[in-house]
């Protein structure tokens, strides 16, 4: 596909392009990230403020932090955008072993809160490197799978090796659901990369059996696992996170209390403002309101599959993939455990619940999708190509 005459400048120019000739794509995924961070921001001020009141004395204090952050990770989001993505997977082997390598810290010097180790503390600030490696994972799979075919077997086997490390740190802190969001995450890429299906077979199997030893070995999996099958069981005990949050979800009904008016986050609902926000949301907003966030995310996937089919480069297809099945798929799952559709795991709900280090890797997420649309309208530097020279005269 030729470059449009604009995008013929110096590699220094990277958005050549004005707005109105943003491709549809790019124009209407920019439109739903900023819907999606504004309704993110509102959600959190409706579930946050009781337990601020009630725990720092400031009702707007997660409010004010995540606001920071959203400036922060906005600024993040238009460096991944002006950013060409051949720099950003240029980036990605270095960026993915640094963060390796903060994943095996926290489990030397992390922070544990709950049982798990997730958290590295640099004074005011706390790093969560299972967040804010994701990013890298997507950018590094892709570079990966995109030349399976051409690459040889020590290289398959380093990076395959390298990755298959990482889960195994992320599962030791122990960090069951993101984890298997890595793993699911990276088999999908390798899935639409056109892996042999034995391979991929094979590697799903595989997962499969880890995951399931994970939970023999983890007694607080084994709880979440059989709390999932029974919650009312043990309603005051194991079962309590999710049976509340089944009733925040039960009392929503049809159109919901209103925003602001949920009663099971006064309270009773834990952790309401990061992995059970959604029941906060299901509450105050109903049935009607869940099945218009549905539809948000289905628009969502929508939209990042067209940016995928858009791409020329089957390495850039992979990165849009990638982006897509991450912010959506941890969505879905999120709202999976919400509503006990399966085990209660610790995922945020992206560009929803508090935590900055979620954000920060939702909004690079989302901005190299955005990239990867611009990228497919020619906007990417056009490199000039050599010439052959001409052949002089015989004898």
């Amino acid at each position: 596909m030729e470059s449009l005459p604009q995008a013929r400048k110096s590699p220094q120019s990277l958005l050549p392009l004005p707005w109105d000739r943003w491709p549809a794509e790019a124009r209407l995924m920019m439109g739903l990230v900023l819907i999606w961070s504004i309704l993110g921001l509102l959600m959190l001020t409706s579930a946050s403020w009781w337990v601020a009141e009630r725990e720092m004395g400031d009702a707007a204090y997660y409010i004010k932090r995540q606001a920071l952050w959203m400036l922060a990770s906005g600024a993040l989001f238009w460096l991944a955008i002006r950013t060409t993505l051949r720099r950003w997977l240029h980036l990605a082997p270095t960026a993915l072993l640094i963060g390796g390598l903060l994943v095996a810290a926290t489990l030397v010097i992390g922070s544990t809160v709950n049982g798990a180790s997730r958290w590295l503390v640099l004074g005011p600030v706390q790093i969560q490197p299972t967040e804010l490696v994701k990013p890298f994972v997507v950018l590094q799979g892709a570079v990966l799978f995109s030349h399976w075919r051409r690459i040889g077997a020590d290289q398959k086997l380093l990076w395959l090796a390298l990755f298959g490390v990482l889960i195994l740190l992320i599962l030791k802190q122990p960090n069951l659901s993101t984890a298997a969001l890595t793993g699911l995450l990276l088999w999908l890429m390798a899935l639409a990369g056109g892996l042999p299906l034995l391979q991929l077979l094979g590697a799903a199997g595989g997962g499969a059996l880890l995951g399931s030893a994970s939970i023999l070995i983890n007694q607080y999996q084994r709880d979440r696992v059989i709390s999932f099958l029974d919650p009312w069981k043990d309603d005051q005990g194991t079962g309590y996170q999710l049976v509340q949050s089944l009733l925040a979800i039960g009392s929503g009904g049809v159109l919901g209390q209103g925003f602001g008016l949920s009663t099971q986050k006064l309270n009773y609902l834990p952790i309401q403002t990061t992995d059970f926000i959604f029941a906060v949301f299901a509450e105050e907003f109903g049935f009607v309101g869940c099945l218009m966030f549905l539809l948000f995310l289905s628009l969502f996937g929508f939209v990042g599959v067209r940016i995928a089919l858009s791409c020329a480069s089957s390495q850039h297809r992979l990165v849009a993939i990638g982006c897509t099945v991450l912010l959506v798929g941890q969505s879905i799952l999120n709202i999976a455990v919400a509503s006990g559709s399966m085990p209660t795991t610790g995922l945020p709900l992206p560009m929803v619940s508090y935590g900055g280090n979620s954000l920060l890797s939702s909004l690079l997420v989302a901005g190299l999708l955005v990239r990867c649309s611009l990228e497919s309208a020619g906007m990417e530097p056009a490199r000039p190509r050599r010439r052959r020279p001409t052949p002089g005269p015989i004898g």
